[in-house]
């Protein structure tokens, strides 16, 4: 360096990088050593901050898992209003307080955490099966046999509300792995957009006519209205019967069985054993060719040369 008021300043410049496999952070030290003539040092910047590529972002930053989970049983049929059909096939995205949820009306409601730790969560908080009607109305679509949650499935209550736009406006967990999605859509404004009774095929309304005149002839009990009401809800495709629930949930559980038989390398066919080697094989060149492109991006840290004056200086 120039001599500046008769004191020589020497510069000695390292970068050095060091990538922790386990916690995913870059320790990024940059010494800058500014010895005056006198030895002093004048300066000395550790700077620490987290790494834009390994292995979290891999979880992070790509889409793969997203786009992979699974549902532990197929959705139901379409039912319902006539005109909520055009949300068949389409899905609705939101970020809320570090987690992204996406809606995907008569299919499955699922949960992507978006967090630089080891194994953040991606999983499907429900999957579309039967309305939950209330006073002649639609009132919620309700979504069941999520992921597993200990000794429960997760699941979650679809609320619509009146607004100009299609968009998640919050989820929340009301209580242990019980969720509660709130979307609004200009589809429910209509005085009788989300009526039970118009929708009914007429054999189903003349049924529930007279199932009326016997209530208030007083010739059923209120009990036995709404149990012979939830089986015209039934036989319209609008609910689950509490024996169809039930083998829903047992093809789930058995499902679960399957699938942890195969992550222990068990199977119980030929075809199975080669499905999981194929696809074993097909993540392992992923990740082959992620970790080439991550190398090559990894910059080599090399030290400044800081003249032939201070050759012999080195900072350890």
């Amino acid at each position: 360096m120039a001599a500046q008021d008769g004191r020589c300043t020497a510069i000695d410049i390292y970068g050095v990088e060091i990538y922790n496999m386990k916690t995913g952070i870059v320790l990024a030290f940059f010494l800058k050593c500014f010895l005056t003539s006198d030895g002093e040092v004048v300066n000395m910047k550790i700077v620490e901050e987290p790494s834009n590529y390994g292995f979290n972002n891999y979880n992070v930053g790509v889409n793969n898992d997203e786009t992979k989970l699974k549902m532990r049983v197929k959705p139901s049929n379409f039912s319902g209003p006539p005109h909520l059909r055009t949300f068949e096939h389409k899905c609705f995205e939101k970020q809320i307080l570090g987690y992204k949820y996406e809606f995907c009306p008569f299919s499955n409601v699922t949960q992507h955490e978006q967090s630089y730790r080891w194994n953040p969560f991606h999983g499907v908080l429900g999957v579309w099966q039967e309305w939950e009607i209330e006073d002649n109305k639609f009132v919620a679509m309700i979504m069941r046999e999520g992921e597993r949650c200990g000794d429960i499935s997760r699941s979650t209550r679809v609320l619509f509300e009146c607004a100009e736009s299609n968009e998640i406006l919050n989820v929340t967990e009301n209580s242990k792995c019980h969720y509660q999605l709130q979307f609004s859509t200009p589809l429910v404004c209509a005085e009788h957009s989300m009526l039970v009774y118009p929708n009914l095929p007429p054999h189903l309304r003349l049924a529930w006519d007279h199932l009326q005149g016997q209530y208030q002839r007083e010739e059923i009990t209120r009990k036995g209205y709404d149990k012979r009401l939830k089986k015209i809800f039934i036989e319209a495709g609008y609910c689950l019967s509490e024996s169809v629930q039930q083998v829903i949930a047992k093809a789930a559980v058995e499902q679960e069985k399957l699938e942890e038989k195969e992550q222990k390398g068990e199977f119980d066919t030929l075809y199975q054993c080669k499905e999981e080697y194929h696809k074993l094989k097909k993540e392992a060149e992923g990740l082959r060719a992620l970790l080439a492109v991550k190398n090559d991006e990894v910059p080599v840290p090399q030290p400044v040369d800081a003249g032939p004056d201070h050759a012999n200086n080195t900072v350890v």
